[in-house]
């Protein structure tokens, strides 16, 4: 039997903004941001009505922005946001958190829909394994297509379950904090919604 493991959600979890969107503003600019999300409120709002899925919204946005990118700038773009950044967006109780259960020997894993390009260097960073959303490229380019599924709701308990056996750790920590979450919060034996608030 292994010891405890930890699986939290980033955006909203443990930062206090969403990350896509801070991204989206660090890479392309403030004015960019405000004229393409003003572009696509209509998907947005399409979203907000489940008339599409959060999967298509977010290509939609991804494509807009970054389809057609040299993959070398959007990587570097991601490192760079990912150290001058995400720091000022984590929550301090979540980091300590973090640091609590690493020092008690849990292991530690970010799941977040957000795309693992800029959040695997601070998952790196902090010591935790990164479960995230993976994007299609083709070329040396971004498509701005999500290769696979977003990992959102179920598909964070599909991700989860491909990776570990649960039954193998005494103890399961789940944190989250919207309904997306509560797939994988079912999965925790202590499970912790809003916690940092």
């Amino acid at each position: 039997m292994n010891g405890a493991i930890a699986f939290f959600d980033f955006d909203g979890t443990i930062t206090t903004k969403d990350s896509l969107l801070k991204f989206i503003k660090y890479c392309k600019g403030a004015t960019a941001f405000y004229i393409g999300f003003a572009l696509h409120a209509p998907v947005l709002a399409a979203y907000k009505l489940n008339i599409i899925s959060n999967q298509r919204a977010k290509e939609i946005i991804l494509h807009y922005f970054f389809g057609k990118m040299d993959i070398d700038v959007f990587t570097q773009c991601c490192v760079s946001f990912s150290k001058q950044i995400i720091p000022s967006l984590i929550r301090p109780k979540a980091l300590q958190e973090i640091n609590k259960l690493k020092a008690a020997g849990a292991e530690v894993v970010i799941v977040s829909a957000s795309p693992e390009y800029w959040l695997q260097g601070w998952c790196d960073s902090v010591g935790a394994k990164c479960i995230a959303t993976r994007l299609l490229t083709k070329g040396n380019k971004i498509t701005g297509k999500i290769d696979g599924v977003n990992c959102y709701g179920e598909e964070k308990v599909n991700r989860i379950k491909k990776k570990y056996d649960l039954n193998t750790f005494s103890s399961v920590y789940c944190y989250g904090d919207t309904p997306g979450d509560r797939p994988m919060l079912a999965l925790g034996t202590i499970r912790f919604y809003k916690p940092f608030r």
